[in-house]
């Protein structure tokens, strides 16, 4: 074997970190455009400082009114609360029938905006024999959770591929990803759950400008782990493609994406993404938006990927940020000062683009956005 054709092998073994898993061989990617300028000034990024360390294969995190957060770990089915300013995490509670696979587990919760009322966290869980999105009660004191009722079931679970990230729209309505669980034929099913986008009002039922009666809200997806929203209400998401390109995607009501026809610009099905990268460079997990930018998490990849963007559209080419200094980052939030929060995901050795966890891990850290300038 030549050096040539040893690099590239290796560039595609690397790949395999964005949940690609076994085939056939690899598939060498299109040739992709030459890199875009962005349009005009991006916002910039502060020192990061560490909030809180010890965690144990970290998932989902969202914000109380308080500032402080919870945090969901995928494998112990626990949410730990860390205090708005950081300092040690401490338990909540164990999340019940929560069934561990190589990516199943505890997945992304999100906060109900009336919590300070309802006590209400929502939560995408794996169950052995389907998935299921449910409502957990929050104790006043934090000392425990209870389920309060199952949301949505009938989400076909597998080994992996379980999507997971659930967020609340502007509407006011559950957002919730899911992976194809490992079939790729589910995503452009339309009477499976799998590979969509759903959404669903927060008391279960399907809301009435559903594209159908049923919670899809989009299809042709392959494993969506992330999902932010501009000001303008535009819906965007980050999916984990296969061999040639991770996406970046516009929501729209009642779309398709392509998979499996089509991964990225590998294809001419489904609609286009905003933005690809390459598997080894991203595995694209959490998405937040801050100053006029998408805020990505990348798994394999290693690091944090900036996209500028204006009402739907890339306004330039992704950035990346802290390249192999904090390893895999799972979850990209906004808190309440506006500063970032990034979650690593280096103690979750299970997943596939593991990285041996470094003294601390897995960590919460926080970045200050600074505004474009002109």
């Amino acid at each position: 074997m030549n050096a040539r054709v040893a690099v590239t092998a290796a560039v595609l073994a690397i790949g395999l970190a964005g949940c690609s898993g076994p085939s056939d061989g690899p598939v060498p990617p299109p040739v992709r455009p030459a890199p875009a300028a962005p349009a005009g000034p991006v916002a910039t990024l502060g020192e990061p400082e560490e909030l809180t360390s010890g965690l144990e294969a970290p998932w989902g995190l969202t914000f109380l009114p308080d500032g402080s957060a919870l945090v969901s770990e995928r494998i112990s089915g626990e949410i730990e609360r860390v205090p708005a300013g950081g300092g040690p995490a401490r338990t909540v509670g164990v999340v019940p029938d929560v069934d561990v696979s190589s990516e199943g587990g505890l997945l992304g919760i999100v906060a109900s905006p009336e919590f300070a009322t309802d006590r209400l966290v929502y939560a995408a869980v794996s169950g052995r024999d389907q998935n299921r999105i449910v409502a957990l009660t929050i104790a006043e004191d934090f000392g425990s959770l209870a389920v309060d009722r199952v949301l949505l079931d009938g989400i076909q679970t597998a080994d992996r591929h379980h999507g997971g990230r659930i967020v609340v729209g502007p509407d006011g309505h559950l957002w919730i990803g899911t992976g194809d669980a490992f079939e790729p034929e589910n995503a452009a099913t339309a009477d499976s759950l799998n590979g969509k986008i759903l959404r669903i009002a927060r008391d279960g039922s399907v809301p009435a400008d559903n594209p159908g009666p049923s919670p899809i809200y989009s299809s042709g997806h392959r494993n969506v782990q992330g999902m932010a929203f501009g000001p303008d209400g535009t819906a965007y998401a980050s999916e984990l493609g296969h061999r040639a390109w991770d996406e970046v995607n516009v929501l729209r009501p009642g779309a398709d994406y392509g998979w499996p026809e089509t991964e990225g610009i590998a294809g001419s099905t489904g609609e286009p993404p905003i933005a690809t990268i390459h598997p080894d460079e991203a595995s694209p997990s959490g998405v937040a938006y801050a100053q006029g930018s998408l805020w990505i998490g990348a798994l394999g990849g290693q690091r944090l990927w900036q996209l500028p963007v204006e009402a739907g559209a890339a306004t330039g080419d992704p950035i990346p940020h802290f390249v192999g200094e904090y390893g895999r980052i799972r979850t990209v939030e906004v808190g309440l000062d506006g500063a970032l929060w990034l979650v690593t995901s280096n103690t979750d050795r299970a997943t596939w683009g593991g990285t041996d966890p470094r003294p601390g891990d897995d960590r919460i850290l926080r970045v200050e956005v600074d505004p474009p300038r002109s």
